[in-house]
This record gives C-alpha cells, sequence and structure tokens, in this order.
C-alpha cells in the first residue's frame, strides 16, 4: 500500500458507488459509464493493494477495508462541498436561495416575493418549491423551510408558528353552519396533508371530538393542501384547514371558519439554515420579515377554543 493518496476521481467514483452501492447508479450520478466508473474503482484498490467492494451478482457490498475507508471518505468530500459552497457564496453574498414545500410557497412566500423585494432591494430571493429533504450543502441551499414534529440533526432551527385546525369553507356555506352538525350537509373533502400531522387528524377525528356520532359525507379527495383550499374557496366542499396554509385566505374572506372548536397539532414550520450562517444578513433579514408576515396568525386565533389534538 502507498502513503500516497489515490488520484481524486477514483475517490470520488469510490464515495458515490459506496453510498450507492451500485456501480451503475454511481457512474449515472458521475455522468460516466460504469465501465468508467470500474476502472477508477480498480485504480484505487490497486493503490490500496487490496479490494474495497464484494462484486456479487448483481449487486456490490463493502469489504473489510473499504468499510473502513467509506466514512473518512463521505466527511472529506462533504467537507469540500461545504468549502466550495462558501466560497461561492462570497460572490452571491446577497442571494438567497430558499426551498419550502409547494403548499406554503404557493400560498405565502410566492404572493409576497414583491413584498420581500421591495424591503430588501439588495437581496435576490431564489424559490425552490419541492417536498424533497435539501442538503443545505450540497444543493446549494442558504434556507429550508420544513413541516413536522422535530428538527432535523445537524442543523440551526427556529420556530416560526404554532398550527391549528378548524372547518374552513367559502362564505355562502359558512352561513349555513352555525354548529358542527351543519357540517354533515355538505361534502367534506378527504386531505393527505392532515394525515401526516401528529397526531392525525381527519374529519372522523373532528367530528368525534366535537360530538358528533353520525358519518359525514364523503367529498373529493386531495394530495396537496392547496388543491383543497383552492376546491374550498370554489364551494366545492369543506376543509378542515391548516391556519398556517389558510391564514391569508381567511384574512381577505375568501375562506371562512365559522366554528370556534379548534385542535392544534404538534407539527409546525420550522426555519432551517447551516449552523453558524444565521446571521449573515440575507438570512437574518429573511426571518425577520418572514416572522412579521406570519404574525397575522395570531389575530386569527382570537375569540377560538384551542384543543389539543389526541389521537
Amino acid at each position: 500500500m502507498s502513503d500516497r493518496l489515490p488520484p481524486l476521481t477514483a475517490l470520488r467514483a469510490f464515495e458515490a458507488a459506496a453510498r450507492h452501492l451500485s456501480f451503475a447508479r454511481a457512474a449515472d450520478e458521475l455522468n460516466v459509464t460504469p465501465a468508467a466508473l470500474s476502472f477508477q474503482i480498480k485504480s484505487l484498490e490497486s493503490h490500496l493493494g487490496q479490494p474495497v467492494f464484494h462484486r456479487l451478482t448483481r449487486a456490490v457490498a463493502l469489504t473489510e477495508a473499504g468499510a473502513r475507508l467509506q466514512p473518512g471518505v463521505a466527511d472529506g468530500f462533504a467537507a469540500l462541498h461545504s468549502a466550495w459552497a462558501a466560497a461561492g457564496r462570497v460572490q452571491d453574498e446577497n442571494v438567497l436561495t430558499v426551498t419550502a414545500g409547494p403548499a406554503f410557497t404557493s400560498t405565502w412566500l410566492a404572493p409576497r416575493m414583491y413584498d420581500f423585494a421591495q424591503a430588501h432591494p439588495e437581496v435576490e430571493l431564489r424559490l425552490l418549491a419541492t417536498l424533497r429533504l435539501a442538503d443545505l450543502v450540497r444543493d446549494g441551499v442558504d434556507v429550508a423551510i420544513r413541516y413536522g414534529v422535530a428538527a432535523p440533526p445537524g442543523v440551526h432551527s427556529t420556530d416560526l408558528t404554532t398550527d391549528w385546525l378548524t372547518p374552513m369553507m367559502a362564505p355562502h356555506l359558512a352561513r349555513q353552519v352555525t354548529q358542527p352538525s351543519d357540517l354533515l350537509r355538505f361534502p367534506l373533502a378527504r386531505q393527505e396533508d392532515t394525515l401526516q400531522l401528529e397526531p392525525m387528524m381527519n374529519w372522523p377525528a373532528y367530528l368525534k371530538a366535537v360530538g358528533v356520532t353520525d358519518a359525514p359525507t364523503p367529498g373529493p379527495s386531495f394530495s396537496h393542501a392547496d388543491h383543497a383550499s383552492n376546491a374550498a374557496i370554489a364551494g366545492a366542499c369543506i376543509i378542515l384547514g391548516r391556519v398556517t396554509l389558510t391564514a391569508p385566505a381567511l384574512r381577505d374572506g375568501h375562506l371562512v371558519a365559522p366554528l370556534k372548536d379548534t385542535f392544534a397539532t404538534r407539527s409546525r414550520f420550522r426555519f432551517l439554515c447551516v449552523p453558524g450562517t444565521e446571521d449573515r444578513p440575507p438570512i437574518r433579514a429573511f426571518l425577520t420579515w418572514l416572522r412579521a408576515e406570519l404574525a397575522q396568525i395570531e389575530n386569527l386565533t382570537a375569540h377560538r377554543t384551542i384543543h389539543p389534538a389526541t389521537p
């Protein structure tokens, strides 16, 4: 075994293959042919003097030497990515890339981009709407806004706002709903987003909690919260609306929440960034602005009876 490190291309090929445990997927990620990636792996093994992979029929597995090598190589490339991103931000110090889910982006961020630009003309805001969990270093993302019970490890996390649910509907339907049992006369939307809360909340759970025992009228089913909200605004159904996503529609009168009983969830939106970057001026300015925008939720909580959601 030589004390000299193998070529960086060989280490890069090993890192990708060890992460995927597949030469084909690693080659696809690195945009090379499987034969070229295999050549780089063999070069590394020749340099090391022993194999780092067991070649199986349809897969590969790390040898003991490969298993010892993998964590350090992975950490090394993560450090390189971090250093490269940090160097790139020197040039783009006022560019702020923010990723959030499609519903939060469409209801909160996109309609307010102009307002943020007016308040902070020095910052160029870029939005990336996706539910994919971004790697803040590898993906070149400055801020991630994510929803859940706990923050992921290894990031700086700031809670943005609490969340609660209650029946929401178009104004002409709200005039006909004065008590929970009135909801049974209308289609009640089935929403995947409320099933992902902690604890889960759906119409049977809500109706049971408010003392309604009759079965609800099934309504349309939605996989995205903003689609459900748009259908409710059009009067097609009643939704169990989450205030964090419907506050703009409630404020503007497009949706109405006529019943006082609301249920708080343990899930909440969080503002995530790489530790140490939270005081970077564009990030600090965006967090301060976002908190001020979300403060309107507190006004919508007045005169409501908040119950903790239970399983």
